[in-house]
């Protein structure tokens, strides 16, 4: 997984600690801002080990859940229609826990980067400048949602939204890896209707920029 990749995702989850700590780091010199931002990854790194754990266990539910389906099936269905929803569940719910294992192990990864220096200087750099920006880049937002209002979005599909505008903008990102590399992580934490919303939006604060609106 690239530097850039895993430094993306801890600056999506150090983010959300950002405005409870908005004040103190406004008045932080260079070294203490850099502290608390690497203080903010690290619970970051903690948050990523609780969902791999989550994952895990989510995913012996399911399996487990599988399992029943399949026996109840040859013991307990009264035909063959009856036999054949219930292993249509079973291969269902072994499908979602594949998925489920699929993302726990990518989380290690993740965390076993944290210590690489590319990772997290990138890292770092898009935090401070995300939160030195957030005024610019929520402006730069808010002209390009349709009919909503950014205060009203999901954080997490905002905070997305802010680290790509912030990457494009004042990071120097291709436009194009910056949306995708968005709808990325848009597929990891929000849903499919965020994924769609963030989609379109970038995709507006593009044309802004080349238009100089």
């Amino acid at each position: 997984m690239k530097a850039q990749t895993i430094a993306r995702e801890l600056a999506l989850l150090a983010l959300p600690q950002l405005s409870k700590a908005q004040k103190k780091l406004a008045q932080s010199q260079p070294r203490e801002l850099q502290l608390t931002l690497e203080e903010m990854m690290l619970k970051a790194i903690s948050t990523l080990r609780e969902e791999t754990q989550e994952a895990l266990e989510a995913a012996t539910a399911e399996l487990q859940r599988s399992n029943d389906r399949l026996l109840n099936s040859q013991t307990r269905a009264s035909d063959v229609e009856g036999a054949r929803v219930m292993t249509a569940e079973a291969i269902e719910l072994v499908q979602t826990a594949i998925n489920r294992l699929g993302q726990a192990l990518e989380m290690p990864e993740t965390i076993n980067n944290f210590n690489r220096p590319d990772v997290r200087s990138y890292a770092l750099e898009l935090l401070v400048k995300a939160t030195e920006e957030t005024a610019q880049v929520d402006l730069l937002l808010s002209k390009s949602i349709v009919d909503w209002q950014l205060g009203r979005l999901p954080k997490i599909d905002r905070d997305i939204l802010r680290l790509a505008v912030t990457e494009i903008v004042y990071l120097g990102l291709e436009e194009r890896i910056a949306i995708n590399e968005a709808i990325e992580l848009a597929k990891r934490y929000s849903d499919d209707q965020g994924r769609k919303l963030i989609n379109g939006v970038l995709r507006r604060v593009t044309e802004q920029l080349k238009s100089g609106v």
